[in-house]
């Protein structure tokens, strides 16, 4: 049976529209390892990645949307320069994500989809090196706090059920602590989503949304300069919303597990595999499994 497109009643599109925000945070969060990392001052890191990711989402079942797949599609060009201010490190991290999205599922028990393709929102990254040690040869500890902020430029219309940007600003304050002894490291990040009003949120209306809380740790081992491979975890939390002072009890509970390996290609290049498995432990959320690959290049 061909699929048809999205029901244009108002009914049904509302409906429809506060389903899928509230699987929204199924996808805010990342899974990044050796983000604290220090790069040497003056260092330029850019890449060219790759991702897919493909999942199901589910609905509140007093919904009439039911087996609701997502597909997604996404080009990132990354840009990462180090340098030090008096005897601080600091990195600034830059991220141009394109992509394109194909919703799939049953609405009123008839087939539906919509596709976006455009520009997401960019995401911009500083860092600081808050404490950097030795106590023990080949043994190191490195302190570090960041903030990073999605911006609100991806492609957005407010008469639109589904878009790739989400008119708001996202900042996210962090945290993290990296040990490495030898070629293991261990690194752990806690991080606080923040989000401003969004008050061109489908016809006029408003969507706010409370903090979401986000703990991740990672396992790296360094085999030679340039080859790595780590295992990761993370957890987020909360981060309800509400439309027009309305609760949609939406408050997020999502596991991400993770596997990423870097392989050197030359002095200055090296390519990045990574997969990433995202499971909701909500009724309503989305479970996600993502397959990426990057370009790197050092200059």
């Amino acid at each position: 049976m061909k699929a048809a497109s999205f029901k244009s009643t108002r009914t049904s599109r509302v409906i429809l529209l506060l389903a899928l925000f509230a699987c929204h945070n199924a996808f805010t969060q990342d899974l990044e390892p050796r983000r604290w990392t220090p790069l040497p001052a003056g260092s330029n890191v850019a890449a060219l990645g790759y991702a897919r990711a493909e999942g199901d989402i589910a609905f509140d079942p007093v919904l009439t949307i039911e087996n609701a797949t997502v597909e997604a599609d996404a080009l990132l060009l990354s840009y990462v320069h180090s340098f030090k201010l008096g005897d601080r490190s600091f990195r600034v991290d830059a991220v141009l994500p394109w992509q394109s999205k194909h919703w799939v599922g049953l609405l009123d028990g008839e087939p539906a989809e919509v596709t976006r393709t455009g520009l997401a929102d960019p995401l911009l990254r500083l860092s600081v090196n808050l404490l950097d040690s030795s106590s023990a040869p080949n043994t190191r500890t490195v302190v570090g706090g960041a903030i990073a902020m999605s911006l609100p430029l991806g492609e957005y219309k407010e008469d639109r059920l589904l878009n790739l940007g989400q008119n708001r600003f996202s900042v996210r304050p962090q945290i993290g602590v990296l040990h490495t002894r030898g070629p293991w490291s261990f690194e752990v990040t806690g991080s606080v989503f923040l989000y401003t009003d969004n008050d061109e949120f489908f016809n006029g209306n408003k969507r706010e949304q409370g903090p979401l809380y986000a703990l991740q740790a990672h396992l790296v081992h360094v085999f030679k300069p340039g080859l790595w491979a780590s295992v990761g975890m993370a957890y987020g939390a909360d981060g309800e919303s509400t439309i027009n002072g309305e609760s949609k009890n939406d408050a997020a509970r999502q596991f991400l597990a993770g596997i990423s390996v870097g392989v050197p290609i030359s002095k200055r290049q090296g390519l990045k595999l990574a997969y990433v498995r995202s499971r909701s432990n909500t009724d309503v959320g989305g479970d996600v499994d993502t397959l990426a690959l990057a370009l790197t290049t050092f200059f």
